[in-house]
């Protein structure tokens, strides 16, 4: 019932049968600390069969990409998952923890804001002052946990964190221990410990992160969808899991309108028509698939809350022009020019979903 409650449930929960139906045909090793063998991560992660099972695909791209990821990780060496926004980096970290430990938990969340003592302990001042320091005064970071139970730590978006914060990793990295002098002891990470870091192509130069941390973590890019096809997919994979969660009373849009809000999203990313014949200005937005996703969500909402539940060209163009233009005088006139240039002379399908948006628009 609790978990019924939940806005959003942790990948281990949300994909529980599947896991244990991978955990409970295991054939191949298991590597010390993790829940199951590489071979079958690789399976939870990119989809297939176990048994009677379906196992569906929780990352839609290249397969090499997925298992350098996984065979990093059974090494001593950190992870460090670097692309453009909504390349499915923290959902890919998330999982890959969910696989191998069970636990997808030990998160930090890099920001502006993050302190050291969120990357290794900080103390329960009102016990500090009464009791010393003690074992029970001391508050453990999500890493400092991860490190004592052998587990995955993810640290997300590791370049908005400070370089001084940053480099508070440096030491846990290399040494795999955390040193509590206020006890006079060195915490020894168990085996299965590692850490899983995101930075977004898009921060570079905001806290670029130092060559030594850098040389702690074998990199994987993860590119944006090489296709139309291939990010239809990725969104319609995940508008239908989204949908099962947020009970949005709509129906899953149709391909063809995933089709259409795709082909807006990447030609104003690519900066050119789909065919490659015209020229479109890129937005100061950042008209990621995970935004596509997002904005789908958004215009299913609209049609369950106020329509019939089926996603209307209206629901759509309101969802698209907050995805598109925000607080941007620049980016309003390249979405109205984009309007007349390229969908309006598209016709046919796109002259509901032009109007629409030319309506909201004016």
């Amino acid at each position: 019932m609790a978990e019924e409650r939940m806005q959003r449930l942790p990948a281990e929960q949300l994909f529980q049968k599947e896991l244990d139906a991978l955990i409970a045909a295991e054939q191949y090793e298991i590597p010390e600390g993790w829940r199951m063998s590489p071979r079958s991560v690789l399976r939870y992660i990119i989809g297939g069969k176990c048994g009677d099972i379906d196992i569906t695909p929780k990352y839609i791209g290249k397969k090499r990409t997925v298992e350098i990821a996984i065979a990093t990780l059974v090494t001593d060496r950190a992870l460090l998952l670097i692309g453009e926004p909504g390349t499915a980096k923290s959902w890919l970290s998330e999982h890959l923890s969910a696989a191998i430990n069970g636990d997808s938990t030990c998160v930090v969340q890099g920001t502006a804001g993050t302190t050291e003592e969120q990357i290794r302990y900080s103390w329960n001042y009102a016990m500090l002052i009464a009791e010393g320091p003690t074992e029970r005064a001391l508050v453990k970071s999500p890493i400092f946990r991860a490190m004592e139970g052998g587990r995955i730590a993810r640290l997300e978006e590791i370049s908005r964190c400070a370089s001084e914060v940053q480099d508070a990793l440096i030491s846990i990295l290399s040494e795999k221990r955390v040193s509590v002098p206020e006890l006079n002891e060195e915490i020894p990470a168990r085996k299965g410990f590692s850490i899983i870091a995101t930075a977004n192509t898009r921060d570079r130069g905001v806290n670029e992160m130092s060559a030594a941390l850098k040389r702690r973590f074998n990199i994987v890019l993860l590119p944006s969808p090489e296709s139309l096809e291939e990010e239809m997919d990725i969104v319609g994979t995940r508008i239908t899991q989204l949908s099962r969660g947020l009970d949005l009373s709509a129906k899953i849009p149709e391909e063809e309108v995933i089709r259409k809000i795709c082909t807006v999203f990447r030609e104003l990313r690519l900066g050119q028509s789909l065919d490659g014949k015209q020229k479109v200005k890129t937005t100061g937005s950042v008209l990621s698939t995970a935004e596509a996703i997002s904005l789908l969500a958004n215009s299913m909402s609209l049609a369950g809350s106020f329509g019939d539940g089926g996603v209307t060209d209206a629901d759509l163009a309101a969802a698209l022009q907050g995805a598109v233009v925000k607080d941007d005088r620049k980016d309003q006139k390249i979405w109205e020019e984009y309007l007349e240039n390229i969908m309006k002379k598209r016709g046919g399908a796109w002259l509901p979903l032009y109007r629409e948006c030319r309506a909201l628009n004016h």
